[in-house]
């Protein structure tokens, strides 16, 4: 499982996750090239980061629809930690070519309709493009590092972020700090491949570069610590309840070319087979 630390200081909020774990078993589920699944692992890290500010039963979906290699990106968290996720790729391997598009951002927060915000992409840039979308979508100065670094045999040697936010009316002292901070510390990826723990992270983020001692910026708290996981909830009757959408007329016609339907979960390609006998009840109507 994956870990992700939730905080908060005076002038603002911050979110530090390792997501290997939870990046790895999304290999093993989709065995996506290396490419992509840098790409996919850094949204599965940004879910769990915008997850942990959710609530009981909210949901969060994160969308992309560009014009590259990879055309979609959909990946689902909620306040639990639990995040799922796919990507469509196209069939030319451009690898140089990803293109650009938008970032649709979708909380379910049991409203009569969900909350939608839409941003440009560009994946030349995600960190940019991240940074840009909760400033114009929230108003909420953002800095963020994502991480997905794989070893030789395709396994992934570490996937996490750092983000912090700036809080309404944060004092220009600390903004002035946050930025010398953000241009001298190093990736995530080498934070954590350097061996340093989630709680050394945060505290290198708060170390006043004006001192020689350990003093910090200022005094922080940290709110929660939670583990996150890739967990997929689909289920045999979930899937019978969409294939019977398709209608009484459709299934016969289905039913007398096919002996069965095979369903299989996009999130995590679980296999589901139904046969006439499933639906007997709706085609005897």
């Amino acid at each position: 499982m994956g870990r992700l630390i939730r905080g908060i200081s005076k002038n603002a909020r911050f979110f530090v996750a390792d997501t290997t774990d939870v990046v790895q078993e999304a290999l093993d589920i989709h065995k996506y090239d290396e490419y992509s699944m840098k790409i996919f692992g850094k949204f599965c890290t940004l879910a769990a980061l915008m997850g942990a500010t959710l609530k009981g039963e909210d949901k969060l979906t994160i969308r992309t629809d560009t014009d590259g290699y990879i055309k979609n990106i959909v990946v689902n968290s909620d306040a639990n930690g639990d995040i799922k996720g796919y990507l469509v790729n196209t069939t030319d391997k451009n690898f140089d070519g990803l293109g650009k598009g938008t970032m649709r951002i979708i909380k379910d927060m049991g409203l009569k309709e969900p909350y939608v915000a839409i941003s440009n992409i560009d994946y030349s840039n995600l960190p940019n493009d991240i940074s840009a979308f909760f400033y114009n979508s929230e108003q909420i100065p953002t800095v963020i590092s994502l991480a997905v670094e794989c070893t030789n045999d395709g396994k992934i040697l570490c996937a996490g972020a750092f983000m912090v936010q700036l809080l309404p009316n944060a004092d220009e002292d600390f903004i002035t700090k946050l930025e010398r901070k953000t241009e001298a510390i190093r990736p995530m990826n080498e934070l954590m491949k350097g061996g340093m723990s989630l709680e050394r992270i945060i505290n290198l983020l708060y170390d006043d570069m004006d001192t020689e001692d350990d003093s910090l910026v200022e005094e922080y708290e940290i709110l929660e610590e939670k583990e996150i996981k890739y967990s997929c909830d689909c289920s045999a009757e979930r899937f019978q309840k969409g294939i019977m959408t398709l209608g009484k007329e459709e299934l016969k016609h289905i039913f007398e070319e096919e002996k069965e339907i095979e369903a299989e979960c996009q999130f995590c390609g679980k296999k589901y087979k139904f046969t006439e006998k499933d639906f007997e009840d709706m085609l005897k109507k």
